[in-house]
């Protein structure tokens, strides 16, 4: 028998030297992240005033003082008040492109559905708020956005059982990852 041997020619190009170099490049980068992340980070106990060695799902105030100077019933007002707000200028935004004259039937059934949904997370936050309120809570804000909520509510302090009891509440009314639900404390 006879082998016949061909001849193996190897071509390299520009695109198969950057291609390599990009994955080496990309290898280095996620190599180079696992380090780091596994790496400890020193702190300190104490930065301008904030003590950073508190225990995860603390409060800390930005500039070291209580909210003593500003009411619970001042937050949730202005709560409430901002979040009108900024629903009505949504709304308003909507109405005016939706009279636009220029706009194809596409965008017309885009905009139609975002009005839709901002109605229904509208809705689904003021019951939320109510069932909330109906539990025994003195007051409450909810901020929902299709992805994320949030829940602010009063209390003089929320055990896991009354945060287990929220997030509850929450879900039986809307669909939301659990970890993108949040409850923050008031008092």
């Amino acid at each position: 028998m006879k082998r016949v041997c061909r001849s193996f020619n190897l071509r390299v190009n520009k695109k198969h030297v950057i291609l390599a170099c990009l994955t080496l490049l990309l290898g280095i980068t996620v190599y180079a992240n696992y380090r780091l992340s596994n790496a400890k980070i020193p702190t300190t106990d104490v930065i301008d005033g904030v003590d950073v060695g508190s225990t995860y799902g603390e409060v800390q105030y930005v500039n070291g003082t209580e909210l003593d100077s500003y009411s619970s019933e001042d937050y949730f007002a202005q709560a409430r008040l901002d979040k009108l707000t900024s629903r009505d200028q949504a709304v308003e935004t909507l109405k005016m492109v939706l009279d636009g004259q220029d706009i194809t039937d596409e965008e017309l059934a885009t905009y139609t559905m975002s009005a839709v949904t901002l109605s229904s997370l509208v809705e689904s936050e003021s019951a939320v708020e109510n069932l909330i309120m109906a539990c025994g809570y003195e007051d409450c804000v909810v901020y929902l956005d299709g992805e994320n909520a949030s829940v602010v509510v009063k209390s003089d302090g929320l055990t896991s059982a009354q945060a287990a009891e929220i997030k509850d509440i929450l879900l039986s009314e809307v669909s939301v990852d659990n970890e993108n639900i949040r409850i923050f404390e008031v008092k």
